[in-house]
């Protein structure tokens, strides 16, 4: 191939940005256009990571870097299976990678989920993050609540549950989330695990961000202290997990303060029904379970029911399937062999990649794509000597194509104008930055 190799990324959240950071990092002779859905970059870390985190946050300056390679070109607002098909994208590029995440809720199947006050992380993740596609509002009239789940995601959700909103206008919240927290009676926020203190999935950091605040006392319920065999081994051979574990034996043993709110860790308490009346949540019940030796619980046949009105379930997140694409709907990710995307005989498709969640599912903290992105542009570019040419080179074609569609893309020049607007925004009141929620308002001052 005598000209440059061109790469299409479908995806520019961190997943999809550091695959074009490998690729060009790899001396090879390519050009890289990143396609996105939303009109600004950066996926999970703008519409998935809680406001109140400006530590991740900052992995933006680092994404940012890679996007202002003259080998990257960006294209907002362009949402695949509708805009632009797997078929016009072969036109243009010799190869496409996947990198489109997972931002829907796994299901739990427990009688009453579906009552009005139950809800999904996700759903409430997109609405205090300023996701331009879901609704403005959220009904915040619950003085209990309860997050199901011991990842850091539930954690998120119930920090921000927790807390007033008034801490939060340090972040970047839009005015409507400031206004739906404000208004919020929550009193009590119950985090519920199903298994011990030594499998929880959240890290050290995040665990300990919870007792930051001075409006939330955070409560550490004892009975839920418990370790067997396998969760020892663990505490030994795991730093993490000794750091996190060694937090809340200490917050379980405490002396509990006064803070206006409080925020509860409940472990070996599983889920089992969504308790309600008249159609709206009620309450929900638990089941006590006990450790078994190996990580494993099961259950005691003794049961509680909590006077909650308002159930987040947090046990997960679950890709979408993509147009044109074979699709694992058990696991939600796109089969493939490093990479590599799979049809249904289990043969490669020529030229067609996936990388980050949509590839491995969403477990990992951000940075754990980027041996991700390493493994599978490793694979493209073995593959790149035999793969089928696209039959237009021209760069400027695609631009063509999108503008003949009507397509309001945005660009990075684009970016850093909704950037600027954004920060612009914020000084006029004395913060930092405040996002812009609607996407008419975010494509326009992008392409203004």
């Amino acid at each position: 191939m005598t000209r440059s190799l061109r790469v299409a990324v479908v995806g520019a959240g961190p997943a999809g940005i550091y695959a074009a950071d490998t690729l060009v990092k790899s001396e090879a002779d390519v050009s890289i256009d990143l396609f996105e859905r939303m009109p600004a970059p950066y996926g999970l870390i703008r519409y998935g990571v809680a406001p109140d985190h400006p530590r991740i946050k900052g992995i933006v300056n680092a994404l940012q870097r890679v996007l202002d390679r003259p080998e990257i070109r960006f294209f907002g607002n362009v949402e695949y299976g509708v805009d632009v098909k797997l078929d016009d994208l072969r036109q243009f590029y010799d190869a496409v990678i996947f990198s489109t995440g997972a931002e829907k809720d796994r299901p739990l199947d427990i009688p009453g989920i579906d009552l009005d006050g139950s809800y999904g992380a996700a759903d409430f993740v997109s609405w205090y993050d300023g996701h331009p596609d879901v609704p403005r509002t959220w009904p915040l009239t619950a003085s209990q609540v309860a997050v199901l789940g011991v990842g850091n995601v539930a954690l998120d959700v119930a920090r921000i549950l927790a807390k007033t909103a008034d801490e939060l206008l340090t972040t970047e919240i839009p005015d409507n989330v400031y206004e739906g927290l404000k208004a919020s009676p929550v009193t009590d926020v119950h985090v519920f695990g199903r298994r011990g203190p030594a499998q929880a999935k959240f890290t050290p950091l995040e665990l300990r961000e919870l007792d930051h605040s001075p409006n939330v006392e955070v409560i550490v319920h004892p009975e839920g202290i418990d370790f067997c065999a396998a969760s020892m081994a663990a505490i030994r051979s795991n730093k993490q997990v000794e750091m996190v574990v060694k937090t809340l034996q200490e917050w379980a043993i405490r002396d509990v303060g006064d803070r206006p709110r409080r925020l509860h860790l409940h472990f070996l308490e599983a889920p089992v029904e969504v308790v309600g009346a008249d159609g709206a949540v009620t309450g929900l019940r638990t089941e006590r379970m006990e450790l078994v030796g190996d990580g494993g619980v099961t259950g005691t046949g003794e049961f509680t029911d909590w006077p909650v009105q308002a159930v987040y379930r947090a046990v997960g997140y679950l890709s979408t399937h993509l147009p044109d694409l074979p699709f694992d709907h058990t696991s939600g990710t796109v089969p493939h062999q490093a990479g590599r995307v799979l049809d249904l005989d289990d043969q490669a498709l020529p030229g067609v990649y996936v990388t980050g969640w949509i590839k491995r599912g969403p477990i990992g903290l951000i940075g754990h794509t980027k041996g991700d992105a390493l493994e599978t542009v490793t694979s493209l570019l073995a593959d790149a000597p035999g793969l089928p040419a696209a039959p237009v080179a021209d760069p400027d074609a695609v631009v063509r194509f999108l503008e003949q569609r009507a397509v309001p893309f945005t660009t990075v020049d684009g970016w850093r104008k909704l950037d600027a607007h954004e920060i612009a925004l914020g000084v006029e009141r004395g913060r930092e930055r405040i996002k812009v929620v609607d996407r008419k308002t975010m494509t326009d001052v992008s392409r203004s």
